[in-house]
């Protein structure tokens, strides 16, 4: 059962969980989908990590798998933000003379650094624990999601809040949209696309999808998900958060 989205100013998407919407030009619906399938994941992430069996190797190849498209996503994301977002925007910012605007940049950037480390923890217990039983990295595993989990939350929220502000202030659509193609959408392959479409899609409030049939692009996506994606990938979430 899918939860209903509460209402956003002036129409900009808010999803349960995100912590703002800002109002503003550019119609930020694809960064709230990436935003919340971290938090999902996360979410899910921790409850396996605490419930899985440590004799369960497949079960724990399974979640291996589903947490290097996570670990896959979230960088892509981040190398997004900071390698064409964040520089365009310390520009405007500047021009401007806002300096409250170029604090919360630097912000961002930094909160990505700090996040790398506790990720590659993460990929490095979930590898062990597809390889061996083992319930002391078990433990470790758990500890470090939780983790993971509120500071990643922490820096969503500061984003949500803070940066998408700093954005909808000084970036027109037309900025958004080079961006886009630019620095997020060529960092995948066909393949990896289409993985990442099922992946955000996937249990998504019905008023949000029906949102994106307003987005370019997105009614030939969402057709070729539910035709093909959608269920596959439903089952393999269930393969790999059984226990969850």
């Amino acid at each position: 059962m899918t939860a209903t989205s509460p209402s956003a100013p002036a129409g900009q998407l808010l999803l349960p969980g995100q912590a703002a919407a800002p109002d503003g030009p550019v119609d930020l619906t694809l960064m709230w989908l990436m935003h919340r399938g971290f938090r999902r994941d996360l979410d899910a992430f921790a409850r396996a990590a605490e419930r899985t069996p440590v004799d369960d190797r497949a079960t724990w190849q399974a979640l291996h798998r589903r947490w290097e498209l996570f670990a896959t996503t979230l960088h892509h994301h981040h190398v997004g933000e900071d390698a064409g977002l964040w520089p365009l925007l310390l520009e405007r910012v500047d021009a401007a003379g806002d300096t409250a605007g170029r604090a919360t940049l630097e912000a961002m950037s930094a909160e990505h650094a700090g996040l790398d480390h506790q990720l590659a923890a993460c990929s490095a217990g979930f590898l062990r624990l597809a390889a061996e039983p083992d319930e002391r990295a078990r433990r470790v595993l758990a500890t470090q999601l939780a983790t993971v989990r509120a500071d990643l939350g922490r820096h969503l929220a500061h984003e949500e809040r803070d940066a998408m502000r700093v954005l909808q202030d000084h970036l027109a659509p037309a900025d958004w949209d080079r961006i886009g193609k630019d620095y997020f959408d060529s960092a995948y392959s066909p393949r990896g696309l289409l993985a990442v479409v099922a992946w955000a899609l996937h249990d998504l409030p019905a008023d949000a999808l029906a949102r994106l049939r307003g987005v370019d692009r997105m009614p030939v996506l969402l057709a070729v998900w539910r035709l093909f994606l959608r269920r596959g990938f439903a089952r393999r979430e269930r393969r790999a958060f059984r226990y969850a």
